[in-house]
């Protein structure tokens, strides 16, 4: 069956799929006219795990963000080589290549709420222990460490609330993470610009200070319940009603839940590849990594890009950017709200991939052509990085939710470390503009996969956005 036949199943109650109510509420339930989880009011519980996981990705943005600041300041206690530099800066990344693929993987057979735990307990301890760091080897791994505990959290982070969130609002609260990301490095780099030279110590409290923010959101995450779908699907069908019950009420029912136990036991990476999930796996991989690598390869190397587009003023280039990297991402919010995910994600492709053809093409005396170019790409390219939270959580189900995620997650990794590495090199050997007509191309393969094979997904309930 095609992606589009599983996309036109009914919904409501027309829908076959079978209707759970809470014990003992059967009779009531009916009378009040059930309503489904995916259609259920927005409420106080659902801004709650919005929050959390928000906070999560606030934590992880400041965490990535000081580490900048920090080495310049870490290279005069402790000499840094090339080879360290490198493996401190992209010690996070590695981390998170691993953390997703292992808590993807734990959070799908051990459930969720342990995973949403124990990743941020992981990233509080590393983030404190900083302060205490001897050796460039013992800063690599502590970082290793918190990007591995940020990399269990994007899994099962994203997995969670999608679970939890009405259709209506899921798109706006799955992709709004990438704005408090953002406001998260941005505050990192803020403090790193004063602070990281205020004491021959202070990049050891700057980076440490990561563990504030992961410390509070680890303390509001205890007592969060456990998915109801995830619980559902492991046939702890007493346990799922009775969330669905002090949560959302009596009349709420688990719409699908019988289709998501009846395929349960197939859970795993393997499930993926299977003949009706693997276009789905594909897409999500290669729309992620052809995102990522041009949006990691310029901010990283921010300072040529910004010295080729004649724009290297400084911190008011940086500030500069940061607004348009926060605007951008607000931006994102509402046009997930105003178009499909599909015209979203196309056109995106599309307008970040002529701005960089532009820069590949346009002589360097225009500047002021090459700046708008460049703004354009910004805040495209900083709105339509909101959906990557969206899509992978929406195109698959339950039993294998966290591990589609967790695999989209460590192939946008592995992408965006290999766009970092060749970045320098492709200016260094190719020139400026080949490079950007290279990048170019990039974001034009993630177009032609988004026109092949990006699903609509907005106004399903997420047994029918995953193909339920």
């Amino acid at each position: 069956m095609s992606d589009q036949d599983l996309l036109a199943r009914p919904s409501g109650p027309a829908s076959s799929s079978p209707r759970v109510h809470a014990p003992g509420q059967s009779e009531l339930s009916n009378r009040a006219n059930p309503v489904s989880l995916d259609d259920v009011p927005l409420n106080a519980f659902h801004i709650k795990i919005a929050g959390l996981t928000f906070g999560a990705h606030f934590t992880e943005g400041y965490a990535l963000g000081t580490i900048g600041y920090a080495l310049a300041m870490l290279n005069k206690q402790m000499p840094l080589d090339a080879f360290w530099q490198g493996m401190i800066g992209s010690s996070a990344l590695m981390g998170i290549f691993a953390g997703s693929l292992v808590f993807g993987w734990l959070s799908d057979r051990m459930g969720r709420q342990r995973i949403f735990l124990l990743s941020f307990l992981i990233i509080t301890l590393a983030a404190f222990a900083q302060f205490y760091v001897a050796s460039p080897a013992m800063l690599c791994a502590l970082r290793v460490l918190i990007g591995f505990g940020m990399g269990g959290d994007f899994a099962v982070g994203h997995a969670i609330l999608a679970e939890f969130s009405p259709r209506k609002h899921r798109g706006t609260l799955l992709g709004s993470f990438s704005v408090i990301w953002t406001v998260g490095y941005v505050v990192a780099n803020v403090l790193g610009m004063h602070y990281a030279d205020a004491s021959p110590d202070a990049w050891r409290w700057l980076l440490a200070s990561a563990g504030v923010p992961a410390l509070a959101v680890l303390f509001m995450r205890i007592g969060t319940p456990e998915s109801p779908r995830w619980l559902h699907g492991k046939g702890r069908v007493a346990e799922a009603q009775a969330i669905v019950l002090k949560y959302f009420g009596s009349n709420v029912t688990l719409d699908g839940a019988h289709d998501e136990h009846a395929h349960g036991a197939h859970g795993g990476f393997a499930r993926l590849f299977k003949p009706d999930l693997i276009r789905r796996t594909i897409f999500n991989c290669a729309f992620f990594v052809c995102l990522v690598i041009p949006y990691f390869a310029i901010y990283t190397f921010l300072p040529s890009i910004l010295k080729a587009i004649h724009l290297d003023n400084g911190s008011g280039a940086d500030f500069l950017l940061n607004g348009f990297l926060v605007l951008g991402a607000l931006l994102g919010i509402w046009l997930t709200i105003a178009l499909s995910r599909r015209r979203f994600l196309i056109g995106s492709f599309a307008v970040t991939c002529l701005s960089l053809f532009a820069l590949s093409v346009l002589p360097e005396s225009a500047t002021l052509a090459m700046i708008a170019a460049f703004a354009v790409f910004t805040l495209t390219m900083s709105a339509f990085s909101n959906l990557v939270g969206v899509f992978p959580p929406e195109c698959f189900p339950t039993e294998v939710r966290a591990c589609g995620v967790g695999l989209a997650i460590a192939c946008s990794r592995l992408g965006s470390a290999i766009g970092t590495f060749l970045l320098p090199l492709g200016i260094a050997q190719l020139g400026f503009h080949s490079t950007m007509l290279a990048l170019s191309a990039v974001l034009l393969v993630g177009m032609i996969v988004s026109i092949a094979w990006a699903p609509e997904t907005k106004h399903l309930t997420l047994n029918q956005a995953s193909g339920r």
